[in-house]
């Protein structure tokens, strides 16, 4: 299962963080490289959210959550965990093939 973890972000989060960036990308360097994580990134331009997509299911994401210094640091001011059905994608794993 391919789930997505989309979070909001305060509006000053540029200016904010600093202090929890190195960790933040840490972590997600770390799920990436073990194959936790699929694809992330900051959406919005300025950043007013990001979109991580798990191979794994909810509890997944909601570890990872647990875990961000973004969540723990305040920048973040809701987040959604939502079951993904992939129906095409370089490198994303497709679901079985439909009847």
């Amino acid at each position: 299962m391919t789930t997505v973890l989309t979070y909001t972000y305060v509006p000053d989060v540029v200016e904010k963080r600093d202090p929890f960036r190195p960790g933040h990308l840490a972590l997600i360097d770390e799920w990436v490289a073990n194959g936790s994580i699929l694809a992330a990134g900051a959406t919005g331009d300025p950043p007013s959210g990001g979109l991580i997509v798990f191979a794994g299911g909810q509890e997944s994401a909601e570890e990872f959550v647990a875990a961000d210094p973004y969540v723990s640091g305040g920048l973040v001011t809701e987040h959604r965990i939502e079951p993904w059905t992939v129906v095409a994608g370089a490198g994303i794993p497709a679901p079985p093939a439909r009847a």
